[in-house]
């Protein structure tokens, strides 16, 4: 490895110089679109991340700048490696940290994107085998109209993460098919309103009944100095299904994001609901595995 690269372990204070590394990782090459400075700031504050691991997450820095990352997600066992392309040779360090430093008891895995050829035989020689799990990014370019027209009877509504912290749960336990008991979802759920740094709630477009219930939502991210919004999440409540709400608000948030400088969105999906609304697939994502000391893979 060269002499000029430092390694350090992530504290609370990197925050800032992690996400600058996570945007210029992908400035000249949207390979690794699928990690961006967007998903860090969801996964930091989502109530799953275990913020007591976050020490682990290795950082290699040339003059105090981040040329290289290992991040876990949510939880130890999977996550993200990348370098600057300048710092490709760092690659295996970073990886063969991950695998020692972020496994679980099955191990660690992580998502190359399939172009990726490089980093692909690197973490071959390293011992990290290919599985059927994958996952696909699509993008959407923000130049055409965008008609964001609501079913009667809704109205649009930006949600604030704090000051509406129970609804927005809410509208998420049910949008993602926990069901629709309010007393169930009130013992299962922690109300903690989750403070994001970067996050424009302006861009958070949610679909609010005559009731003043919200029913759809869909937030994005964008960082000022970035020309592309991240799409996450988007959930309707079962009962609004396909009346064209989720459309609507998705039309709404792009078209806000257009008009701070946003060219482009992206979503990892590859949901034909997202094709419908004019995205395409542009990268693959194939995951890769190494074993624990024990021979178990996970699947």
């Amino acid at each position: 490895m060269r002499t000029d690269i430092d390694f350090k372990n992530y504290t609370d204070s990197d925050y800032e110089a992690l996400s600058s590394f996570l945007i210029a990782l992908n400035e000249k090459d949207d390979s690794h679109i699928n990690w961006n400075w967007a998903r860090l700031e969801w996964m930091i504050e989502h109530p799953e991340f275990d913020k007591r691991l976050k020490n682990s997450i290795g950082l290699w820095t040339v003059d105090d700048k981040i040329v290289g990352a290992a991040i876990y997600d949510m939880y130890f066992g999977e996550g993200f490696c990348g370098v600057l392309p300048e710092y490709k040779d760092l690659y295996p360090a970073v990886l063969e940290y991950a695998c020692k430093e972020l496994k679980d008891d099955s191990g660690f895995g992580l998502a190359i994107c399939d172009e990726n050829v490089d980093e692909i035989e690197m973490a071959k020689s390293l011992g990290l085998t290919p599985s059927d799990q994958d996952e696909a990014i699509m993008e959407r370019s923000l130049s055409d109209a965008l008609e964001a027209k609501l079913p009667d009877g809704l109205k649009f509504f930006c949600p604030d993460p704090v000051e509406n912290a129970y609804e927005l749960q809410w509208l998420f336990w049910q949008g993602f098919d926990h069901g629709e008991d309010k007393a169930e979802f009130e013992r299962e759920e922690e109300i903690v309103p989750r403070v994001r740094k970067h996050f424009n709630k302006d861009l958070g477009v949610a679909a609010v009944n005559e009731k003043g219930e919200m029913v759809a939502c869909c937030l994005l991210w964008y960082m000022a100095g970035t020309d592309y919004v991240y799409v996450e999440p988007v959930c309707t409540i079962p009962a609004y299904r396909g009346k064209g709400v989720a459309k609507a608000v998705i039309h709404e948030a792009l078209g806000r994001a257009k008009t701070l400088g946003a060219a482009r969105a992206y979503v990892i999906s590859d949901m034909e609901f997202y094709e419908r609304l004019g995205f395409r697939k542009k990268h693959h994502y194939s995951f890769f595995w190494k074993k624990d000391s024990y021979g178990t893979e996970v699947n």
